[in-house]
């Protein structure tokens, strides 16, 4: 089964731990912590099954995926590299 890098890019932001353009990068099921900024575990909750699907080969939507603390709204785009 294919484990394809990941990764996820923040397109916009009110959340004051998150700029648009941060990157989180995967390798396989392992984060990239030399190629990632900071990473939230609550978007997390929202946007691994996407990641997931994107590391199995799977196909990802070209959507923004929003966090779910809709006081600090973020929007992400999960994508994968090769």
């Amino acid at each position: 089964m294919p484990d394809y890098p990941v990764k996820v890019t923040v397109l916009t932001s009110s959340c004051p731990r998150y700029k648009a353009g941060d990157v989180i990068c995967f390798k396989g099921s392992f984060l990239d912590k030399e190629h990632s900024d900071d990473v939230c575990m609550v978007a997390m909750s929202a946007i691994y099954p996407f990641i997931y699907s994107a590391r199995r080969g799977g196909w990802v939507k070209d959507t923004p995926i929003q966090c779910p603390d809709c006081k600090e709204c973020v929007t992400f785009k999960v994508e994968r590299t090769e």
